[in-house]
């Protein structure tokens, strides 16, 4: 099993940027948590991470077929690109949408996603752990699937 853990701009400043929203917590720790996670479970995780929309889109397109599952958080992305979306949907794997921060209790731009329509469902506001929680998730969503 495969799962694609896609994190979008500015998600590699995690530790530092902002962290009255997003916390201490780097990326490097949070693919660590969900690296180490689904190997308990027997599974593989390829993580990536770009400020670049079309960074993103290529490397899914690239990673896609080999995958059984994706974990995303799109950042800023997630409320502005239909290229994402379409991208999503078009792999044709379950994905599941995460963000650190509760972004309805943020700015109104940041209540609607374009992802969440493609995703099985998304996991907002529960900071780093919402990545183990959607790991989780997505391995039984896989495990139920096959």
């Amino acid at each position: 099993m495969r799962i694609l853990l896609v994190n979008g701009p500015n998600l590699n400043t995690l530790g530092t940027r902002e962290p009255e929203i997003y916390g201490t917590t780097t990326l490097g720790d949070i693919e660590r948590m969900v690296t180490d996670r689904a190997q308990k479970a027997g599974a593989e995780v390829r993580s990536f991470q770009a400020n670049a929309e079309g960074a993103l889109v290529d490397w899914l397109q690239h990673e896609a077929p080999a995958a059984d599952g994706l974990i995303i958080n799109a950042a800023s992305y997630t409320h502005t690109s239909l290229a994402l979306r379409d991208t999503i949907s078009a792999i044709s794997i379950p994905a599941i949408e995460v963000h650190i921060s509760n972004i309805w209790k943020r700015e109104e731009f940041r209540h609607f996603s374009y992802l969440s329509a493609v995703c099985v469902g998304a996991i907002v506001g529960l900071g780093a752990r919402g990545y183990v929680l959607a790991t989780d998730a997505l391995i039984d969503i896989i495990k139920e699937s096959k």
